[in-house]
C-alpha cells in the first residue's frame, strides 16, 4: 500500500458559500495517489460541502478543485474513475440486491462480476432479496459493492461502518485494503474517530470552515502532552509528578515526556510499595486533538 507525491485530488483556496452563509473558507489540501486520507470534523465545520465539490456535486463559488487533473464536475473523464459511498444509499426499493449491483456497475462504466461484489460483502444469499427488504447494515454492505464495482481508482467512503456489527465491519475495511493494494486511493470521513486514527495515512481536521490541522496521527497527536492514568490508595505519599484529578477519582499527570516520567512514576511506586491501580498510560488520542481543536 505505497502512496507517491502525485496528487488525485488538489483543492487550492476553496470557497463554498449559501447566501450569506460562509461554509468553507479558504481551503487548500491535497491527497496523494494511493493514500488513505481522512477528512474530519466538528459538526457545521464545512466537510460535506468540500466533499461535494471534490465529488462533482456542487460548484465551488470560488477556488480550484481538480481530480486526476480535471474538474471533478468532468464526468465523462473523472466519474469512470472514481467511486462513491454516500451517507445514505439512493436504492430503489423494489430492485433487487442483484439488480442494483448490475444498474450501479453499469452507470458507472467500469467492468466486474456481480457474484464477486455480493460475495465480497457476504450478500450472495440475499441476491434475489428486494432493497426495501434489507437491514440498515445490508444496505449499508451494498453502498459499499456498488461503489467498489470494477475496482475504481479513487473511492469516497462516507461514514461506511455505521450500522455494521463487528464481523461486517473488518469485512469491509478488509475490502478496503485489498483496494489499496491494487493502487485505489481512499477518502474517508467518519465520526469513529478509532477507525481514521488506525488506517489513516493522513489526517485533515477541519473547523469552522477551514483545516485547522493536518499531518499523520503521530503529528497530530504531538501537538499535546501524553497522559499518564492512575490511583492511589488513600495511605499513599504525595506522587513525585504534578497531577490533578480525573475521572472516577483518578489522577492524571500531562507529559511531554512520557517515557521519562512513566520510569519516574514506576521507580516510585516500587520505592514506596505503592500500587499504581487502574494504570494507564499513552500519547493523546486523536479524539482529545479534536477536543482542544473545538476549545480555540
Amino acid at each position: 500500500m505505497s502512496t507517491s507525491t502525485t496528487a488525485v485530488i488538489d483543492v487550492q483556496s476553496l470557497n463554498m458559500k449559501y447566501g450569506d452563509f460562509h461554509a468553507v473558507k479558504d481551503l487548500s489540501f491535497q491527497v496523494r495517489r494511493g493514500e488513505l486520507y481522512a477528512l474530519l470534523g466538528t459538526n457545521g465545520a464545512g466537510k460535506t460541502s468540500t466533499l461535494e465539490a471534490v465529488e462533482g456535486h456542487r460548484a465551488a463559488t470560488s477556488g480550484t478543485v481538480r481530480v486526476f487533473g480535471r474538474d471533478p464536475r468532468d464526468r465523462g473523464g473523472v466519474r469512470p474513475r472514481t467511486g462513491i459511498m454516500l451517507q445514505e444509499s439512493g436504492f430503489s426499493p423494489d430492485l433487487t440486491v442483484r439488480e442494483s449491483v448490475r444498474l450501479f456497475g453499469t452507470l458507472s462504466r467500469r467492468t466486474d462480476r456481480v457474484e464477486r461484489l455480493l460475495d465480497l460483502v457476504d450478500l450472495s444469499h440475499r441476491a434475489g432479496t428486494r432493497v426495501s427488504q434489507l437491514s440498515g447494515g445490508e444496505k449499508r454492505r451494498l453502498d459499499f459493492a456498488t461503489a467498489v464495482y470494477g475496482g475504481p481508482e479513487l473511492v469516497f467512503l462516507d461514514e461506511p461502518t455505521t450500522g455494521l456489527d463487528i464481523r461486517s465491519r473488518d469485512a469491509l475495511w478488509d475490502a478496503v485494503d485489498r483496494l489499496r493494494e491494487d493502487g485505489a486511493t481512499v477518502v474517508l470521513t467518519t465520526h469513529y474517530l478509532e477507525e481514521a486514527q488506525q488506517r489513516a495515512d493522513r489526517i485533515g481536521l477541519m473547523h469552522q470552515g477551514t483545516l485547522r490541522r493536518e499531518g499523520t496521527v503521530s503529528e497530530l497527536t504531538r501537538t499535546l502532552p501524553a497522559t499518564v492514568r492512575f490511583s492511589l490508595p488513600p495511605s499513599a505519599p504525595v506522587p513525585p509528578l504534578p497531577a490533578v484529578p480525573g475521572e472516577g477519582g483518578a489522577l492524571l499527570v500531562e507529559t511531554p515526556a512520557l517515557q521519562k516520567d512513566l520510569h519516574v512514576l514506576l521507580d516510585w511506586a516500587r520505592d514506596h510499595a505503592v500500587e499504581l491501580r487502574d494504570l494507564q498510560a499513552g500519547p493523546t488520542r486523536l479524539d482529545d486533538v479534536f477536543r482542544a481543536m473545538g476549545a480555540e
